[in-house]
């Protein structure tokens, strides 16, 4: 039936083999979906991050966080490790080629391999019109969110292929469908996008899968410094959890459940997808 290996035993009727498709599952799959895994996360020890990283060690990954924050990363790292999970912090600047070369080579040193490579890390620069965004402050941006995703994916993609390992670039739904006073962000985020749709057809023919994930408001601590920077902070956090349909944000570690899926072996079939756990945000109407 399909190529679908069956048996005629009913107990086994769950457990189908997908013989000469990938990857063979064999179902029901346990809740570790991730159970020897490697997974480098880059900004891993704080919001979206450091949300991912707890999932992942949930599903038992081995976890290694790069942040340039020496007191999040060590306190991330030793949280995850008394939790009963395998985890490394390594204090890493994404700006700079030479640093995310030295984690890449630093975790394969370490535990041998390179499954995963989540590009989380990035950052919101204050409300701004274009007339007030010097070049220098643009391009910066530029560096931090999007030039630092495409050297993790350069970087990590000879390991990957080795692996039929996964990227997952976290974007944003406003690289989608756009944010006043946010030209810097909005123009690095869709970069992701871009970037993510063209090398997941580059890496295909090894396997290798890649994806993006474009949140809409998630309330970490770089979403409470950005509505620190606006007139009524309470109230922009009210306002960003009324465009959600389902009238509030994200927490980090729902996040990290997209992210964990898209890693793992069940989400085999999907590469070059921009996926949107938005809440509702981008369906256009507010509640009423």
């Amino acid at each position: 039936m399909g190529g679908v290996e069956t048996s005629n035993d009913s107990t086994l009727a769950p457990a189908l083999s997908l013989k000469g498709r990938g990857p063979e599952l064999r179902y029901p799959v346990s809740r570790m979906k991730l159970t020897g895994k490697i997974a480098i996360i880059t900004g891993g020890s704080k919001g979206i991050g450091l949300g991912c990283a707890q999932v992942f060690s949930k599903h038992g990954a081995t976890v290694v966080i790069a942040s340039p924050f020496e007191e999040d990363g060590q306190a991330a790292e030793k949280a995850l490790i008394e939790g009963g999970a395998k985890a490394m912090w390594m204090k890493t600047d994404v700006k700079h080629e030479a640093q995310i070369a030295a984690l890449i080579d630093t975790t394969l040193a370490r535990f041998g391999k390179l499954d995963i490579i989540i590009n989380n890390a990035g950052w919101h620069p204050p409300a701004a019109a274009i007339d007030d965004i010097p070049l220098g402050e643009f391009e910066s941006i530029i560096r931090l969110n999007l030039t630092s995703t495409f050297l993790g994916c350069k970087l990590a993609a000879p390991h990957l292929r080795r692996t039929r390992g996964s990227i997952v670039n976290i974007a944003s739904l406003v690289g989608m469908v756009g944010q006043a006073q946010a030209v810097s962000y909005v123009t690095s985020k869709a970069g992701q996008i871009g970037l993510t749709k063209a090398l997941a057809l580059d890496l295909a023919k090894d396997g290798v899968r890649v994806n993006a994930v474009c949140p809409a408001g998630v309330l970490t601590p770089m979403m409470k410094e950005w509505a620190g920077t606006l007139d009524n902070p309470v109230e922009a956090l009210k306002k960003e959890d009324a465009n959600h349909a389902l009238g509030r944000m994200a927490t980090s570690e729902e996040i990290g459940e997209v992210c964990a899926f898209l890693a793992s072996d069940e989400a085999r079939f999907i590469t070059g997808q921009a996926i949107c756990p938005d809440g509702g945000a981008s369906l256009g109407y507010q509640r009423w």
